[in-house]
């Protein structure tokens, strides 16, 4: 009997995980979807035959249940990221120190391939805990794992997206637009085609010790971003600048809520563009031809037009 070949991906049940679950488990892979939400990853089952999508429950920041999780693993996937701190050292804890140990685990456990997803910005020097995080954590792992593959996507979007949908339910709520960081550009990357990035970086043999910066095929400014939503759904509202201090007012307030719609951290972000770098390896090298946002937002942003998307479809 030929022993089934295993794939443990961390942070499987998110947005970008669950459409890598699913490539994997075409490809035929046991998958192990580790987090600490095994209910949620349950859900992830149907993606796969019967008992070819196994929860997992384990943390980045806990040495036994990543050993666990990566045993007898001949592919680790790690997606585990987050966007602000819950508690103060976060940062640190899961995306530098936490990227770290799953590198040095996966290669003690003798993982063929190890696919880290890290970030557009990633920067040691970034006054930005988020990205200089980011950086250690990509330090760490080729440190561990020197075969790693990373891969930096800008801003990833979709049907379940909080980027585009966002904007969207702001739109359908607020009688005009807060444009915050107008001219910051970004490059948003269609969650399938990070998911096939992911693919790529498991199954071809020039992949090894590189970074891939992920993006699609143009880059949009965040004013551009806000009047791509507004024509697609359909809302007709002003776009008003915030001033500065303003916002840096309701960041610091903000963090005072479980999930603050906006953080001093990611206000340093926004401060910077989120595009490939010229020269960057990126989704062509991989084999991947990017979507573009035109063809796949559209969409789903149509179920925030005055009277849903069911108006348009008895019209």
């Amino acid at each position: 009997m030929v022993a089934r070949r295993v794939a443990t991906v961390f942070g499987g049940a998110g947005f970008i995980g669950r459409h890598a679950v699913q490539r994997l488990a075409k490809a035929g892979f046991i998958v192990r979807v580790a987090g600490r939400d095994t209910e949620k990853a349950g859900k992830l089952r149907t993606l796969g035959g019967v008992g070819q999508v196994v929860p997992v429950s384990a943390s980045v920041t806990d040495e036994a249940s990543v050993a666990r999780a990566v045993a007898g693993a001949e592919v680790v996937v790690n997606l585990v990221g987050i966007l602000f701190e819950r508690k103060a050292g976060d940062f640190d804890r899961i995306q530098a120190e936490g990227a770290g140990r799953v590198a040095r685990l996966a290669a003690a456990a003798g993982a063929r391939r190890l696919v880290h997803v890290s970030a557009i910005g990633a920067d040691a020097g970034s006054a930005s805990d988020y990205a200089r995080t980011k950086a250690e954590g990509e330090a760490a792992v080729l440190a561990a794992f020197p075969t790693a593959t990373i891969l930096r996507p800008s801003v990833v979007f979709g049907p379940e997206d909080q980027f585009f949908n966002r904007f969207a339910g702001l739109a359908a709520m607020l009688p005009v637009m807060p444009v915050v960081a107008g001219e910051t550009r970004f490059q948003p990357v269609y969650v399938g085609d990070v998911a096939d990035a992911v693919m790529a970086a498991i199954t071809r043999d020039d992949v090894a010790g590189r970074v891939f910066e992920l993006g699609g095929p143009r880059a949009m400014t965040m004013r551009d971003v806000l009047e791509f939503v507004l024509e697609h759904t359909r809302r007709r509202r002003i776009l008003v600048r915030l001033p500065e201090r303003l916002v840096a007012f309701q960041a610091r307030i903000g963090e005072m809520l479980p999930s603050p719609p906006l953080t001093r951290d990611q206000l340093i972000l926004l401060g910077q563009d989120n595009v490939v770098a010229e020269g960057a390896a990126g989704l062509a090298a991989l084999g991947i031809e990017a979507k573009a946002v035109e063809a796949i937002v559209p969409a789903y942003l149509a179920r925030f037009r005055p009277g849903g998307s069911r108006r348009e479809a008895t019209a």
